[in-house]
């Protein structure tokens, strides 16, 4: 054999041995679930539970298939839909349904979704010992989606609780759950995100991970390599009604807080400011003087709530509260809700192009229902005419009704900027590029001085939500 060719086949064996130990070092490096499995399972439970519904008339026109030959009469009855069978004269029905929790403590406590137990009649555990138990209610907290059950037992199996705050991205995760009524169904797949906002979830800050979730898994435990709960599996992404590779799970720091507020006073308590917030846009934070968009815009306060008593007010924008940066306006939420009525919070905030520290008590969220919108709210004011509007002031009425200082109403829209920004009459306009309007006065002098090429802000009420817009004048 030549040495050229001998050389071109050591070559491609030493190419071949690294290849294989590459695999096998990727193979010895993937985890093994079975210790947290076998370990972990006792302490994950089914939850199904039974819910009586309204009265129902059962449908009075079936056919007579009385008299017809036994083969045909058949054949008709396979194609009718099942008729309930209830006792003589009993028309109640059940409905049921399906779901996962785990247990936190020896003498019986369960953690689980809210949404799984939620106008439950009864609620029934399964262990993995194939026993049931009857559950009681504790308590629920709907914000959060935490349910804390309680069943009557001692030296029951419980699961050791991690820290959630020390997830990271791309971090390994386990779910166990009865996904379709298949108990204790182990799924893997590994942290997408941490601190995941969610439209209508204004108080969780969700991990995202992509383990498959399915109808049935809510509820159940999302644990770490060291088989450790992180959070509790709740919701997922989909367009099929099926796993789509996007789950999201309530941290497990968030469920204990909730979990030991519900055991000792049967209730939720939650930090509030009485503000409505907004995303900052580019544009936006162009317009009012910030480096990036970054931030929490105040776009409306609350009459006498503690964002209004300790300072705060429209148009700032907050970059921090008690040192934590807030990145995404949903930070801000997560951070207040998880203070208590009482505490001190302190927020670094942008306002007119300067930084300004504002220190306020944290208030107590209203009840369930009691909104924002339902409450009187303060505002400030601000406008504008080279935009093609044509504007009116603001009846003493009018002030009285918005709690108005100042500010404009809309009565026209023409062909123009503010057609294109989707102003519509009756809309009123209470801040310009950064200014309060007391006037329709101001409301022209501050519009013809409004820079070009330039992202402008305008604040502008409409149905007793506020909001800022940003629009440019071109040249």
């Amino acid at each position: 054999m030549s040495i050229p060719r001998l050389k071109s086949y050591l070559s491609i064996f030493a190419t071949v041995l690294v290849l294989g130990q590459a695999v096998a070092v990727q193979a010895v490096e993937l985890p093994d679930f079975t210790q947290l499995v076998e370990q972990a399972s006792p302490a994950v439970v089914n939850i199904s539970t039974t819910q009586k519904l309204p009265d129902r008339k059962v449908n009075q026109q079936m056919p007579d298939l009385e008299g017809l030959p036994p083969m045909l009469r058949e054949f008709f009855e396979r194609g009718m839909p099942p008729q309930p069978r209830y006792p003589r004269g009993d028309r109640q029905r059940e409905a049921q349904s399906l779901g996962s929790g785990f247990i936190i403590s020896p003498d019986g406590y369960i953690l689980t979704n809210n949404h799984v137990i939620a106008d439950a009649d009864e609620i029934l555990v399964r262990l993995s010992d194939r026993s049931e138990m009857k559950a009681k209610l504790i308590g629920t907290d709907p914000r959060s989606d935490v349910a804390l059950l309680k069943v009557e037992g001692k030296d029951l199996p419980v699961l050791k609780l991690g820290k959630s705050q020390d997830l990271k991205a791309g971090q390994w995760v386990v779910a166990i759950g009865s996904p379709f009524g298949f108990d204790h169904t182990v799924t893997q797949g590994i942290v997408s995100a941490v601190g995941r906002s969610l439209p209508n979830e204004n108080y969780v800050p969700f991990i995202q991970t992509d383990v498959a979730i399915n109808p049935g898994n809510s509820g159940g435990p999302l644990f770490n390599l060291n088989g450790e709960v992180v959070g509790i599996n709740s919701q997922i992404y989909t367009r099929s009604g099926g796993f789509m590779g996007v789950s999201f799970a309530i941290p497990i720091d968030v469920a204990m807080d909730v979990s030991n507020q519900l055991k000792s006073g049967g209730k939720v308590s939650r930090g509030w400011l009485g503000v409505v917030i907004q995303e900052v846009s580019k544009d936006l934070a162009e317009s009012f003087g910030l480096d990036k968009p970054a931030g929490a815009l105040v776009a409306q306060i609350q009459d006498d709530g503690p964002a209004a008593k300790g300072g705060l007010q429209v148009g700032d924008v907050i970059l921090s509260m008690n040192g934590q940066p807030i990145i995404m306006s949903a930070d801000l939420p997560h951070l207040v809700g998880a203070l208590k009525a009482g505490s001190k919070a302190n927020l670094e905030v942008i306002r007119e192009g300067k930084r300004k520290n504002v220190e306020l008590t944290v208030g107590a969220i209203p009840e369930e229902g009691k909104e924002l919108d339902d409450l009187p709210l303060s505002s400030i004011e601000r406008s504008s005419n080279r935009l093609g509007v044509s504007v009116a002031e603001l009846t003493d009425e009018q002030k009285k009704t918005y709690d108005l200082k100042g500010g404009v109403v809309i009565k026209e829209v023409q062909d123009g900027p503010a057609s294109m920004i989707g102003l519509q009459p009756g809309d009123i306009i209470t801040h310009l590029n950064n200014q309060a309007i007391g006037s329709a006065k101001e409301f022209t002098d501050i519009a013809k001085a409004l820079p070009k090429n330039r992202s402008v802000s305008m604040r502008v009420l409409r149905q007793n939500r506020a909001s800022f817009i940003t629009f440019k004048l071109a040249e």
